[in-house]
């Protein structure tokens, strides 16, 4: 029996809830009481500059790291029990591009149990690739073709929450238009609540409903006309920041 979702059963809570976060790497902090809330259903995204703690940030609300300090929610439950519900596309993926191993074995690695074996073309589809490439090896992938997999194996046992960590790495501007297109398909055919780690700022504005301004500290939350403001930007990535309108 499958287990029912959780967009379902939650429906009158955020799917991500951040309360005072707190992290430390030795004694430098990373993260000084970050507070924000993802509405279900919402597209989000967080910007910076390097070394602002957006990996961080991600990977606190994945469940990989602990905080220091602070209380994180995913559905109302801790990140660590909501194993199979939440997908999550790490910011790089390095592996042996010799080692002999395809991409239906490298998918099914990642299925869960409930899952049916026919989710592996399912999720192929979604993110626009053919079923023959279930047959090719990992190593074999073009850039694009790779980060498609991986968003593939991250929706595979549909979670109730994709985490994407600068998706759109390596790819070439016709591919990343395309792939925002899968994104808008996920949340829109699915109610999928995505969040992700963008340094395109020009790009996210057109596709995401929440923008979370970070610079180890909560700069801004809120929707795009909001927070992506010439006084805004300027006070995330400095004062020679030039901002442009695109439309």
């Amino acid at each position: 029996m499958s287990t029912p979702s959780l967009t379902h059963n939650k429906r009158h809570l955020n799917a991500i809830e951040l309360e005072r976060i707190t992290t430390y790497y030795g004694e430098e902090k990373v993260l000084d009481r970050i507070s924000f809330s993802v509405k279900k259903g919402d597209v989000a995204a967080i910007i910076g500059p390097n070394g602002s703690g957006k990996t961080t940030l991600v990977k606190v609300i994945v469940g990989l790291i602990t905080p220091q300090n602070g209380r994180v929610q995913l559905f109302g439950k801790k990140p660590q029990s909501l194993h199979g519900r939440i997908g999550y596309v790490p910011q790089r993926f390095t592996f042996d591009r010799h080692f002999p191993i395809l991409v239906d074995e490298y998918l099914n690695l990642a299925r869960a149990q409930r899952t049916n074996t026919k989710a592996l073309q399912k999720a192929i589809s979604e993110v626009g690739l053919q079923p023959s490439i279930l047959h090719e090896r990992i190593g074999t992938l073009s850039g694009g073709q790779l980060q498609r997999i991986l968003i593939a194996q991250a929706i595979l046992n549909t979670p109730d929450i994709l985490i994407l960590d600068e998706p759109s790495t390596g790819i070439d501007i016709v591919g990343e238009a395309v792939f925002y297109e899968i994104l808008k398909h996920l949340n829109e055919e699915h109610g999928t609540t995505i969040i992700m780690v963008s340094h395109d700022v020009s790009r996210i504005a057109n596709i995401v409903t929440k923008v979370i301004c970070l610079n180890k500290k909560l700069i801004c939350a809120g929707p795009p006309r909001q927070a992506l403001t010439e006084k805004r930007l300027k006070e995330l990535y400095g004062p020679h920041t030039n901002h442009h309108e695109h439309h």
